[in-house]
């Protein structure tokens, strides 16, 4: 009769540090690195609107034929609509 060996030692792989308390502050301040394009640096903040399909196919067939994207064509709407002077 033969005694089982035991099983070879397991290692655990090291866990790494944990997160900040807040990861998305840190995403937000990514907008700060080096690596983004000059463009996406000057717009810091995200909006989010819900439209319906029929108006986003609009806006999209609109921008299509003015040769701009569809962000920079609605950028400029708000910034015409919305003025820095508040006028």
């Amino acid at each position: 009769m033969t005694i089982p060996q035991p099983a070879a030692k397991l290692h655990r792989a090291p866990i790494g540090r944990r997160p900040g308390a807040d990861p998305a502050s840190t995403w937000v301040r990514q907008a700060d690195a080096p690596e983004i394009p000059a463009k996406a640096s000057i717009y810091t903040a995200r909006l989010t609107i819900d439209v319906t399909p029929t108006l986003r196919g609009r806006i999209k067939v609109v921008a299509f034929r003015r040769c701009i994207t569809a962000a920079d064509m609605l950028r400029e709407l708000l910034e015409r609509e919305y003025p820095e002077d508040g006028a």
